[in-house]
């Protein structure tokens, strides 16, 4: 496990995130196709950087999410079931030694919170986040990311056949929607065409 120096002062945005990042680099199970550090490095964390400069973000609102979106699938490293809390409470141990105040790290908190499905975030920061965590539900790479999460679910038990998926898929993507005229603007469009790609390799799969 990395060890965490001792930060008092202002909080170290970039050391938290950095942490974060190691731990899911060393030790996410293999099976996690979908969670993996990829996902939050690669995907999330890019995503969330640009809602916040979309959405003009001071600073400390930026970084807290930044931070957020670096744990909020840290959790994975111990248990799957329940990682959004078993991250929010590895939060609560590291980031205090990170210079983060209690209302940083509850802020935080409730960002990791909101990314559990049904999600319902309570503030922006929130909104911003659980919006960053779906960002490939309009991106060009959605049948990629959506491929990923089929095998992770076989892989955990949980698997479906690929008809059946993609019918979860379509479900959940007509009733989806981003929180945040930023993520609509960035994203809606590409949805859109997934939603229409989804019913096409639906059908095709059916004959009609």
């Amino acid at each position: 496990m990395t060890s965490v120096p001792q930060r008092p002062g202002s909080p170290d945005y970039e050391s938290a995130v950095n942490y974060a990042l190691s731990r899911l680099r060393a030790e996410l199970p293999n099976h996690l196709h979908y969670h993996c550090v990829w996902h939050t490095e690669g995907d999330v964390l890019p995503a969330a950087r640009l809602l916040a400069k979309m959405e003009n973000l001071s600073e400390s609102d930026a970084g807290r999410l930044d931070v957020a979106a670096a744990f909020h699938d840290l959790g994975h490293v111990i248990e799957s079931d329940g990682h959004e809390q078993i991250g929010i409470d590895i939060a609560k141990s590291v980031l205090p030694q990170y210079g983060f105040s209690d209302s940083d790290i509850e802020s935080i908190a409730g960002m990791v919170r909101a990314t559990s499905l049904p999600q319902a975030p309570r503030n922006l920061l929130e909104q911003l986040m659980v919006d960053a965590d779906l960002d490939s539900l309009g991106r060009d790479d959605f049948f990629k990311t959506s491929e990923a999460l089929w095998r992770e679910n076989s892989a955990r038990g949980r698997g479906r056949s690929w008809d059946e998926w993609l019918q979860i898929q379509l479900h959940f993507l007509q009733n989806h929607r981003y929180f945040t005229p930023s993520a609509r603007t960035l994203r809606d469009a590409g949805k859109q065409k997934n939603i229409a790609l989804l019913e096409r390799r639906i059908a095709e799969q059916q004959g009609t």
